[in-house]
């Protein structure tokens, strides 16, 4: 009877913590040989809240988002091992992959799935070097009803405007949004680093800073997402993904914004063929994770066979 008490405490233990609150950091590598490289995943948890005021920001599932925006380093190195069409080249090293179109990230984020061993999250064709897109239909596998552009076969894509609205602005220790993606106070400006609070914005520098250097994280630990540079969305501006040369959102400012550019509020727009030095892209992961109560029924279930057996040997 005691072993039985324990285990119903244990569970209600379990079911009252929230295994996915705080971000988790998760790395993974692609490419091979001397051309390999690796993203870091922010894991975006606190499944199911509600919308900002803004209307943005809720996200019924969990699922993860690159820390940094991709650099040029690594899409480089995505070049070095077949990726096609795809030069960035507004800047160099560890600063951002920007003047990259959004058929170009996309493209970028088809090689990460290929390389993989999952499906292309869009429905690329790539002629007379250069990229056009179609949109996924009811015949083609992964076939999704409610968003035309991402096939539901793929792990990796582009975030769509709510996914990285949230990852931005909201904060899982108080469960509600900031102005922000480093908080509710106006951000130092800074032209590198990584202290709290801080953003590369307001013209302090003449060029973006490392991708590892572009201010204070959000409360999921995400860096860069407010200044330094825009980011492409997946999300077309008007919010339905049905034509895919419609203009597509881009979110977070750049080095020369002004703090308005930051703000959750804020929304801009850019032709997908588009390529701009101060657009660039990052990377988000929406394979499966455990929701909390699939931990919890697993260690009850565990806990319960290990009851059972030791009252059979009792007997």
């Amino acid at each position: 009877m005691k072993k039985t008490i324990l285990a119903l405490a244990l569970l209600a233990g379990l079911t009252s913590f929230d295994f996915d609150a705080k971000a988790q950091t998760t790395t993974e590598t692609f490419g091979s040989g001397g051309n390999t490289f690796s993203l870091d995943f922010q894991t975006i948890g606190n499944a199911g809240n509600a919308a900002d005021t803004t209307g943005y920001g809720a996200v019924n599932y969990t699922y993860s988002i690159g820390t940094y925006d991709i650099s040029q380093n690594q899409l480089n190195a995505a070049t070095a091992n077949g990726l096609q069409g795809v030069a960035g080249g507004a800047w160099i090293g560890d600063q951002p992959a920007a003047n990259v179109s959004w058929f170009q990230a996309a493209a970028f984020v088809n090689f990460l799935d290929t390389n993989s061993g999952y499906s292309p999250a869009y429905n690329l064709t790539y002629s007379n070097s250069s990229y056009s897109m179609s949109l996924w239909t009811p015949t083609d596998a992964g076939y999704n009803s409610n968003n035309l552009y991402r096939n539901s076969l793929a792990k990796y894509v582009l975030p769509s405007e709510n996914e990285w609205y949230k990852s931005a602005y909201y904060s899982w220790q108080t469960t509600s949004y900031n102005l922000y993606p480093t908080g509710n106070t106006l951000p130092t400006a800074v032209a590198s680093g990584t202290d709290p609070n801080t953003a590369d914005y307001n013209g302090v520098a003449s060029q973006p800073a490392s991708v590892y250097q572009a201010g204070g994280l959000s409360p999921y630990g995400t860096m860069g997402q407010g200044g330094n540079v825009f980011q492409w969305e997946e999300s077309a501006y008007s919010g339905a993904n049905t034509d895919p040369n419609t203009d597509r959102g881009i979110r977070g400012g750049f080095w020369h914004s002004n703090a308005g550019d930051l703000q959750s509020s804020s929304r801009n727009s850019d032709n997908p063929g588009d390529a701009n030095g101060a657009v660039g892209f990052r990377v988000a992961s929406v394979s499966a994770v455990p929701e909390p109560s699939t931990y919890a029924l697993c260690i009850l279930a565990g806990v319960i066979v290990l009851v059972a057996y030791k009252r059979r040997r009792a007997f």
